[in-house]
């Protein structure tokens, strides 16, 4: 993801082919960033509803072995899963599966939500999903997480007070 003129992206053309698999030209400089803070936001996002999919499962006695097998097969399907998986031992490559150590850290997911809020906020944009998805890692972060992987935040889903399972 990077911004530039495209005489400028050819100039560096070597340094980004050393750093990664791929460049995607997103246009004048500044859209790089912009690109990676969106794409991260919807990360985040992502992470939010993997990880409220997979105790609402536990809850209703789906083995997270099994929903893992059919989101990863249908419309649940996304890198957050894939990747990430919140829960340990499913994808041996995922934090989850090495107690939670960053790849992707809350604080760093926590950092780009709130650029793309602020972002947001500058373009008069209501992004409610972002908004909420932001609480959840702010929340988790307040609870001393911010040095643990994303995911975790998995960790800290539990069961509602009376008050609140009563809502719709």
């Amino acid at each position: 993801m990077v911004g530039g003129s495209p005489e400028h992206i050819k100039a560096a053309s070597a340094l980004f082919d050393a750093m990664g698999e791929s460049t995607i030209h997103c246009g004048e400089g500044g859209m790089g960033q912009a690109a990676k803070m969106c794409n991260n936001m919807m990360l985040g996002i992502q992470m939010a509803s993997v990880a409220e999919g997979f105790k609402l499962a536990q809850h209703c006695g789906l083995t997270s072995e099994k929903l893992f097998e059919v989101a990863t097969q249908s419309s649940g399907n996304c890198f957050s899963l894939t990747t990430f998986c919140p829960i340990p031992n499913i994808v041996p490559t995922s934090p989850s599966s090495n107690d939670y150590q960053p790849g992707f850290s809350t604080g760093l997911m926590l950092k780009d939500m709130n650029l793309a809020l602020n972002a947001a906020k500058n373009a008069n944009l209501n992004l409610q999903t972002a908004t909420v998805a932001k609480q959840i890692y702010q929340s988790f972060s307040d609870q001393g997480n911010g040095h643990k992987d994303f995911s975790a935040v998995f960790t800290s889903i539990q069961p509602s007070t009376n008050d609140e399972s009563n809502e719709n």
